[in-house]
């Protein structure tokens, strides 16, 4: 390596790394899976780049400092007024027109990734009067956080062929830097302290050239010579060791910009094969729909086929440093099965098929998904959610009812993730807002569902007994709904008591669960120090039973979800100036604080765009009036049609830049709200919700003449009582003989134990109008023992 002077930078490490803001105008990437390199936008300048895989951020932001050497220093992102538009409808390029605010020059920038290569091109022109630019300096900034921090980097000026270019290197991951217009000057600096920013905010020079900055958090800079033309690409370039990454820079640079433009967008077309015509459905002449196609494709990994991250974005970024490296680019199976079956709606099934491979060997050994994980499968987070295991259940019978046929055997995951749900539920330790352990009517919407799906294969496998207990389950969790998460007490709204609530807080692993509505408290996070955090459980709504009505496991006039959505409307809704949105639960602490300042480990949930089209696909259901939840939807998207996660939900707050119905610091976009978008659209044209699966409802909304009453002991849920009429279900994990007595041991039967393919092992027993007490204990046939202690469980009306 020639590294061009010896001179070290002062200032080490520099100060403190953080990440960039998260609501994003851009996300890019090439349609090739060769091409393994992503990039964001947001206000005018390229900010996170990822490498070699859509979960690893390797670059913090790119961007151009502008001086006249004398008078001025500009950032592009603090001092210029930017607009970025979409460069096509069908892929993901973009024009980035960043204009002096005396309007003295204009820099046009229209940024893609190679096509081929892993190289980010930026193409530049800058226009204005020419004896004005013609005295401009301009300046390239690149701040690496290679290997997903920004502590730790090295970085040098060097020499390769004659060409003067920058690089830095952490862990063995390299990336390079240079134009089709030479540098001048070039320097390597900590940031805050000898980097090119301090130098020129300084006296509006480059007056340090530093050849290396050695492990710290750093800033390259280059000044571009402009003297023979103000037009020029920049490339950005990864590699595994120097001589990779600096020649697939040249690579890349050596092919013209407008023949790299050409091959993107021809590669992106090819997406379109199969897509269906869902624009005649929105209000935007298909700009979001078609756009969120291309998203949910960008957020594909190409080196682990079919795993889809939830979001390229760090929220609130700008607070995170290298401690909190997850961010939302990671993979969650509630988030992954969503965006492909936004895809699938669209008619575009590889992905799909791709992802549920994929999420078949991600399963753990037990049957169970990690709450979430790297695209490698390695865990992040460590909860255990049961919709998660749930949805790659309902993915797999969806493409079984699109006909698609797989090679691939899905049938062990399908089994071993209906034996963890029925092992592990019926309480979930988080609900799908990752906060709270319970009984909550979404988890148990996606398990029933899920269940009835895997039911369907095991039958169609030819093991009736085995898809027998697996539907007797599900009914066992159907029929305690109500029971479970109703409350009779409510007091939001006057005249309505009885109402869905959004958790029963009931805790894994304690054998004695709470499993009244009317009962318990709920611990709330991420509120302020000094605010309560404990309410009534009864009295916190969600929309999570709309769940219920999408998979026909309640009907939409049910009188209950027809309460209960009045509830939600009153307490939740949220009325912008393009339509109305919901909070996720009333006094929710996620969300940007009350200030507009960041969320900071608290703050204040604001309204969720994908709660639309949520709404709006009951309002489908029940036979309304979708229009206004798609025209919503739409209001909600960028102009770059990204929607986000969060919108701001009160009245504008300009000196915090939030307005109301625009996106907060959270994420944009994410992939939740653009297929939920997708299924609106595609369940508006069908004039049935996407998600409805008819095997559920032939089971619960017909004559339910299949439906088994049953109640459920077993070690982690140990019930005192049992309803007259119903079948007492003992389970346990491990082969038992049965001793019972159903008049206080006068008399004794002994019964062993059905084994089941599921880790499961049961005893069924029907109440009769003669049992008043049902008293039992275990002989444990391995090891030869008796449980030592028994059991009672009274029998009611």
């Amino acid at each position: 390596m020639n590294i061009l002077n010896q001179a070290q930078a002062f200032g080490s490490p520099g100060i403190d790394p953080r990440w960039t803001h998260a609501n994003k105008d851009g996300v890019g990437t090439a349609y090739s899976t060769s091409s393994r390199v992503w990039f964001t936008v947001w206000n005018g300048i390229i900010t996170e780049i990822y490498h070699p895989t859509v979960d690893k951020p390797q670059i913090r932001d790119l961007q151009y400092l502008i001086s006249d050497g004398k008078s001025f220093f500009h950032e592009e992102k603090r001092h210029l007024e930017s607009k970025v538009e979409r460069m096509w409808n069908d892929g993901l390029g973009y024009r980035i027109t960043n204009c002096d605010r005396q309007g003295r020059y204009t820099i046009i920038k229209e940024a893609i990734a190679d096509p081929h290569f892993s190289c980010i091109l930026q193409h530049t022109k800058i226009t204005g009067k020419p004896e004005f630019i013609s005295q401009l300096q301009l300046y390239v900034l690149c701040a690496p956080h290679l290997h997903v921090g920004g502590t730790g980097n090295n970085g040098y000026a060097i020499e390769v062929a004659g060409y003067r270019i920058l690089t830095a290197e952490k862990q063995g991951r390299w990336i390079a830097l240079a134009a089709t217009v030479p540098f001048t000057r070039l320097s390597c600096g900590y940031v805050g302290q000898s980097d090119g920013w301090t130098d020129l905010a300084d006296n509006f020079l480059m007056d340090w050239e530093f050849g290396c900055a050695l492990d710290g958090n750093l800033a390259l800079t280059g000044q571009l010579n402009l003297d023979d033309s103000h037009e020029f690409t920049l490339g950005l370039a990864f590699g595994t060791n120097l001589h990779n990454a600096v020649s697939t820079l040249f690579q890349s640079l050596n092919i013209p910009f407008e023949q790299q433009k050409q091959n993107y967008i021809e590669q992106w077309k090819r997406s379109r094969q199969d897509i269906k015509a869902l624009e005649k459905i929105s209000y935007d002449d298909g700009k979001l729909y078609h756009n969120s196609i291309s998203l949910l494709l960008a957020h594909e990994d190409k080196t682990y086929p079919g795993a889809l991250i939830a979001s390229i974005t760090i929220p609130w970024g700008e607070t995170k440093n290298d401690q909190d490296q997850g961010g939302y680019h990671l993979v969650w199976t509630r988030d992954l099965v969503s965006s492909v079956a936004g895809l699938v709606a669209a008619g575009e099934k590889d992905t799909a098929v791709r992802s549920l491979i994929y999420l078949a060997t991600s399963q753990q050994e037990d049957g169970g998904f990690a709450q979430n994980f790297w695209v490698d499968g390695k865990p992040y987070w460590q909860g255990i959610q049961l919709d998660e295991v749930a949805f790659p259940i309902l993915l797999a019978r969806l493409l079984y009812r699109e006909n698609v046929s797989l090679n691939f055997n899905i049938y062990p995951m399908i089994l071993r993730a209906a034996g963890y749900l029925i092992r592990q539920g019926p309480v979930t330790q988080q609900e799908r807002w990752e906060e709270n352990s319970g009984y909550s009517p979404s988890t148990l919407a996606s398990n029933i569902a899920a269940l009835i799906c895997a039911a369907e294969f095991v039958r169609e496998n030819g093991d009736i007994a085995t898809a027998k207990f697996i539907e007797e389950y599900a009914d066992f969790l159907e029929c305690h709904i109500e029971d479970w998460t109703v409350t009779t007490e409510g007091t939001l709204v006057a005249g309505i008591k009885q109402h869905y609530i959004r958790i029963t807080p009931s805790v894994i692993n304690n054998s004695q669960l709470n499993e009244n509505p009317n009962q318990g408290n709920i611990l709330i996070k991420n509120h302020p120090p000094g605010e309560s955090v404990e309410f009534p459980a009864k009295e916190i709504v969600d929309g999570g039973f709309l769940q219920l009505v999408r998979y026909g496991i309640r009907k939409p006039d049910d009188p209950i979800i027809v309460n209960s959505v009045k509830v939600i409307d009153a307490i939740l809704k949220v009325d912008t100036p393009v339509g109305p949105c919901w909070h996720r639960y009333n006094y929710d602490g996620y969300g940007q604080r009350k200030n507009g300042e960041p969320f900071i480990g608290w703050g204040k949930g604001r309204a969720w765009p994908l709660l639309t089209g949520e709404r709006g696909h009951y309002e489908l259901a029940v036979g309304g009036d979708v229009k206004t939840y798609i025209k919503a939807m739409e209001g909600f998207a960028s102009d770059t049609c990204l929607l986000p996660e969060q919108i701001w939900d009160e009245t504008d707050k300009p000196d915090a830049y939030m307005y109301l119905g625009k996106p907060t610091g959270s994420a944009m976009p994410l992939m939740w709200p653009h297929a939920e978008y997708i299924k609106l659209l595609r369940s508006t044209d069908d004039g049935r919700v996407f998600d409805f699966i008819p095997e559920v409802a032939n089971r619960y909304l017909g004559k339910r003449n299949q439906c088994k009453s049953l109640e459920i002991w077993k070690f982690n849920r140990q019930i005192n009582k049992v309803k007259r009429d119903y079948t007492l279900r003992i389970q346990a994990l491990a082969a038992f003989q049965l001793h019972w007595s159903q008049d206080n041991w006068q008399t004794i039967k002994d019964t062993p134990a059905t084994s089941t393919k599921l880790g499961v092992h049961f005893v069924d027993i029907s109440v009769c109008n003669a049992q008043q007490l049902i008293s039992f204990t275990f002989f444990w046939i391995e090891s030869n023992k008796w449980e030592k202690r028994d059991y009672h469980v009274v029998v009611v009306d």
